[in-house]
């Protein structure tokens, strides 16, 4: 496996980890993992693992794509799965989450908690899926409070805590109390804002409520390690076929997980709400409409 950041996020990169361990405990698989400090390092870590025989390897973000493709062709034996990636091939997938539809359902519920009428969001670099995460978040919020504003605001990497800390004090500051983060490790640093200015956040990607129990009312889960393990067993088992392949609250991939320290704080009416669109999505009772924004991967 690949991963763009630490394991130790608690976040996007933690729940690839764990994909990764399952994957080893339930199949017997040999596993090895490097975290590539740049771009520079994509090709070569890719030909290293698949040049010492490994049948599948993970690179978990879409930015590997391009070097998935290019490299895949020289190793047609082995299978290269990229997270939130664009292109595929004869031995490369790409798996996308919804995950637009939990962070949909965590605007619903910002707008039925908030006081202010003032939400915000904090992201690492500004990337298209970024954005497509806190448009969903938008969309909830706005289906519920038409005249709500929303602050959006990007740090510029996903490691400096201090920057994410800072970037939700301001939006605190102009009136936001409720936030949601797609920052990865500097995740924590709106976590911290959250605790010292008195709002509500969300946790993304893994279960975080046990980061900031006190202020993270839920947060948005992908399923990542489910899908790295059926996907490792279809290879294993050979029946895995490459492509675009996407997951969602339909196949119980994507979920919304309440925090019970702080669900007697929620309105009863706004979690009533929020617990009835997400059981629309996952029936397919409400569909989301297509963003606007340009053709992206969820991260």
């Amino acid at each position: 496996m690949l991963t763009p950041g630490p394991v130790s996020d608690a976040g996007w990169n933690a729940a690839a980890y764990h994909g990764l361990e399952m994957v080893r405990d339930k199949l017997g698989a040999e596993t090895a993992l490097v975290q590539t400090k740049s771009p520079a390092d994509f090709e070569d870590a890719f030909r290293d693992f698949a040049s010492r025989g490994f049948n599948l390897i993970f690179a978990h973000g879409f930015e590997y794509t391009d070097y998935a493709i290019e490299v895949a062709r020289s190793f047609p034996n082995t299978y290269f799965v990229v997270s939130s990636g664009s292109e595929s091939s004869a031995n490369v997938a790409s798996i996308t989450f919804n995950v637009d539809q939990a962070t949909y359902v965590e605007g619903v519920l910002a707008a039925g908690v908030s006081k202010t009428g003032v939400v915000g969001a904090v992201g690492g670099i500004e990337l298209p899926s970024i954005k497509l995460f806190f448009e969903g978040f938008k969309r909830g919020f706005l289906a519920v409070n038409p005249k709500g504003r929303i602050l959006i605001s990007y740090t510029g990497n996903f490691d400096d805590v201090g920057a994410a800390k800072e970037a939700a004090l301001a939006q605190i500051s102009q009136g936001a109390d409720v936030l949601i983060h797609n920052a990865d490790a500097a995740g924590l640093g709106v976590f911290l804002a959250a605790q010292q200015g008195h709002a509500y956040a969300f946790g993304v990607f893994t279960d975080q409520n046990n980061v900031a129990p006190d202020v993270i009312l839920a947060s948005a889960v992908t399923s990542t390690p489910l899908a790295f393990l059926k996907i490792a067993t279809q290879i294993k088992n050979k029946t895995f076929h490459p492509g675009m392949l996407e997951f969602g609250m339909e196949d119980g991939m994507v979920s919304v997980v309440y925090n019970p320290k702080l669900e007697s704080q929620i309105p009863a009416a706004a979690l009533e709400r929020a617990k009835k669109t997400e059981q629309d999505l996952a029936t397919g009772r409400l569909v989301l409409p297509p963003s606007q924004l340009p053709s992206a991967p969820v991260r």
